[in-house]
Protein backbone atom coordinates (compact mmCIF):
# COMPACT_ATOMS: atom_id res chain seq x y z
CA UNK A 1 0.00 0.00 0.00
CA UNK A 2 0.95 3.35 -0.83
CA UNK A 3 1.34 5.85 1.91
CA UNK A 4 2.81 9.62 2.08
CA UNK A 5 3.56 12.01 3.87
CA UNK A 6 4.18 15.81 3.33
CA UNK A 7 6.23 19.04 5.08
CA UNK A 8 4.83 22.02 4.34
CA UNK A 9 6.66 25.46 4.06
CA UNK A 10 9.75 24.30 5.07
CA UNK A 11 12.65 26.32 5.06
CA UNK A 12 14.85 25.07 2.81
CA UNK A 13 14.80 25.74 -1.16
CA UNK A 14 13.36 23.03 -2.91
CA UNK A 15 16.75 22.77 -5.01
CA UNK A 16 18.94 22.05 -2.19
CA UNK A 17 16.24 19.72 -0.98
CA UNK A 18 16.22 18.24 -4.27
CA UNK A 19 19.70 17.01 -4.11
CA UNK A 20 19.14 15.28 -0.84
CA UNK A 21 15.74 13.71 -2.21
CA UNK A 22 17.73 12.41 -5.04
CA UNK A 23 19.93 10.30 -3.58
CA UNK A 24 16.85 8.51 -1.23
CA UNK A 25 14.30 7.89 -4.12
CA UNK A 26 13.70 4.61 -5.38
CA UNK A 27 16.07 3.05 -2.22
CA UNK A 28 14.76 0.85 0.82
CA UNK A 29 13.49 2.96 3.79
CA UNK A 30 16.69 1.56 5.98
CA UNK A 31 19.22 2.23 3.25
CA UNK A 32 17.16 6.06 3.22
CA UNK A 33 16.74 6.72 6.76
CA UNK A 34 21.00 5.28 6.68
CA UNK A 35 22.19 7.67 3.78
CA UNK A 36 20.26 10.73 5.54
CA UNK A 37 22.06 10.10 9.23
CA UNK A 38 25.45 10.72 7.33
CA UNK A 39 24.82 13.36 4.52
CA UNK A 40 25.92 16.68 6.09
CA UNK A 41 23.48 18.91 4.53
CA UNK A 42 20.95 20.76 6.73
CA UNK A 43 18.12 19.77 4.29
CA UNK A 44 18.80 16.15 5.76
CA UNK A 45 17.18 16.68 8.66
CA UNK A 46 14.49 17.69 7.17
CA UNK A 47 13.79 15.15 4.98
CA UNK A 48 14.62 12.38 7.72
CA UNK A 49 11.75 13.30 9.98
CA UNK A 50 9.43 13.14 6.61
CA UNK A 51 10.53 10.26 5.41
CA UNK A 52 9.76 8.57 9.53
CA UNK A 53 6.73 10.19 9.21
CA UNK A 54 5.37 8.54 5.75
CA UNK A 55 6.73 5.42 7.68
CA UNK A 56 4.57 5.80 10.96
CA UNK A 57 1.79 6.62 8.61
CA UNK A 58 2.42 2.95 6.73
CA UNK A 59 2.37 1.25 10.35
CA UNK A 60 -0.79 3.66 11.70
CA UNK A 61 -2.77 3.67 8.28
CA UNK A 62 -2.32 0.23 6.73
CA UNK A 63 -0.98 -1.55 9.67
CA UNK A 64 2.01 -3.03 7.63
CA UNK A 65 4.13 -4.40 10.30
CA UNK A 66 7.53 -5.31 8.06
CA UNK A 67 9.01 -2.12 7.29
CA UNK A 68 12.02 -3.94 5.60
CA UNK A 69 9.92 -4.22 2.73
CA UNK A 70 9.09 -0.36 2.52
CA UNK A 71 10.96 1.71 0.17
CA UNK A 72 11.06 5.06 -1.30
CA UNK A 73 8.55 5.43 -4.52
CA UNK A 74 8.08 9.45 -4.49
CA UNK A 75 10.22 11.68 -3.31
CA UNK A 76 9.72 15.64 -4.21
CA UNK A 77 10.76 19.33 -3.52
CA UNK A 78 8.23 21.70 -4.81
CA UNK A 79 8.57 25.57 -4.50
CA UNK A 80 6.58 27.28 -1.98
CA UNK A 81 6.07 30.73 -1.08
CA UNK A 82 9.28 33.34 -0.61
CA UNK A 83 9.90 35.69 2.46
CA UNK A 84 10.91 38.75 0.73
CA UNK A 85 13.63 41.18 2.25
CA UNK A 86 15.47 43.98 1.93
CA UNK A 87 19.00 44.34 2.63
CA UNK A 88 20.63 48.09 2.63
CA UNK A 89 23.86 48.72 0.57
CA UNK A 90 25.63 51.76 -0.06
CA UNK A 91 24.88 54.56 -1.48
CA UNK A 92 21.64 54.20 -0.48
CA UNK A 93 20.86 50.97 -2.62
CA UNK A 94 18.87 48.25 -1.24
CA UNK A 95 19.32 44.72 -2.41
CA UNK A 96 16.60 42.14 -2.24
CA UNK A 97 16.97 38.72 -0.63
CA UNK A 98 14.62 35.75 -1.31
CA UNK A 99 14.35 33.53 1.80
CA UNK A 100 13.11 30.67 -0.29
CA UNK A 101 10.51 28.00 1.13
CA UNK A 102 9.47 24.34 -0.14
CA UNK A 103 7.65 21.61 0.02
CA UNK A 104 8.53 17.89 1.09
CA UNK A 105 6.75 15.17 0.15
CA UNK A 106 7.79 11.57 0.30
CA UNK A 107 5.59 8.14 -0.52
CA UNK A 108 6.84 4.97 0.63
CA UNK A 109 5.16 1.25 -0.48
CA UNK A 110 5.30 -1.75 0.41
CA UNK A 111 4.85 -3.24 -2.99
CA UNK A 112 7.24 -5.09 -5.28
CA UNK A 113 6.41 -3.57 -8.43
CA UNK A 114 5.27 0.07 -7.15
CA UNK A 115 5.09 2.78 -9.72
CA UNK A 116 7.64 5.47 -9.14
CA UNK A 117 5.29 8.08 -10.52
CA UNK A 118 3.64 11.47 -8.90
CA UNK A 119 1.55 11.46 -5.87
CA UNK A 120 -1.92 13.02 -5.66
CA UNK A 121 -5.28 14.05 -7.66
CA UNK A 122 -3.85 14.70 -11.57
CA UNK A 123 -3.98 18.50 -12.45
CA UNK A 124 -6.66 19.89 -14.65
CA UNK A 125 -6.20 20.12 -17.83
CA UNK A 126 -4.66 17.08 -17.54
CA UNK A 127 -5.61 14.16 -19.19
CA UNK A 128 -4.67 10.52 -19.15
CA UNK A 129 -1.95 9.75 -22.19
CA UNK A 130 -3.22 7.90 -24.61
CA UNK A 131 -1.36 4.87 -26.32
CA UNK A 132 0.22 6.32 -29.54
CA UNK A 133 -1.08 4.95 -33.15
CA UNK A 134 1.33 3.32 -35.40
CA UNK A 135 3.36 5.30 -37.40
CA UNK A 136 1.63 5.88 -40.59
CA UNK A 137 3.90 7.01 -43.80
CA UNK A 138 4.95 9.96 -43.39
CA UNK A 139 5.54 12.51 -46.54
CA UNK A 140 9.00 13.50 -47.35
CA UNK A 141 10.64 16.23 -45.89
CA UNK A 142 11.01 18.87 -48.76
CA UNK A 143 9.05 21.50 -47.26
CA UNK A 144 11.30 21.70 -44.17
CA UNK A 145 10.91 24.72 -41.46
CA UNK A 146 13.28 27.62 -42.47
CA UNK A 147 16.00 27.74 -39.85
CA UNK A 148 15.75 29.65 -36.83
CA UNK A 149 17.29 33.64 -37.24
CA UNK A 150 20.27 34.40 -35.08
CA UNK A 151 20.50 38.08 -33.90
CA UNK A 152 23.38 40.15 -35.98
CA UNK A 153 26.48 41.50 -33.48
CA UNK A 154 25.24 44.75 -33.80
CA UNK A 155 21.89 44.23 -32.28
CA UNK A 156 22.95 43.62 -28.79
CA UNK A 157 21.81 45.92 -25.70
CA UNK A 158 24.17 49.10 -25.20
CA UNK A 159 26.41 49.02 -22.15
CA UNK A 160 26.50 51.72 -19.83
CA UNK A 161 29.46 53.93 -21.43
CA UNK A 162 28.21 53.46 -24.78
CA UNK A 163 24.85 54.75 -23.42
CA UNK A 164 26.66 58.17 -21.81
CA UNK A 165 28.75 58.58 -25.03
CA UNK A 166 31.99 58.25 -23.40
CA UNK A 167 34.61 56.22 -25.46
CA UNK A 168 37.22 54.09 -23.44
CA UNK A 169 39.84 55.54 -20.49
CA UNK A 170 43.15 56.34 -21.44
CA UNK A 171 45.60 54.26 -21.09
Amino acid sequence: MRTTARARFVRVSARKARLVLDQIRGKAVGDALATLSFTPRAAARLIEKVLRSAVANAEHNHQVRNLDDLRVVHAVADGGPSLKRVQPRAMGRAFFIKHRMSHLTIAVSDEVNAVMGPVGRVPRGAAAPRPSPAPAATAPATAAAPPARRRSAGSRPATPARRRGRAKEKE
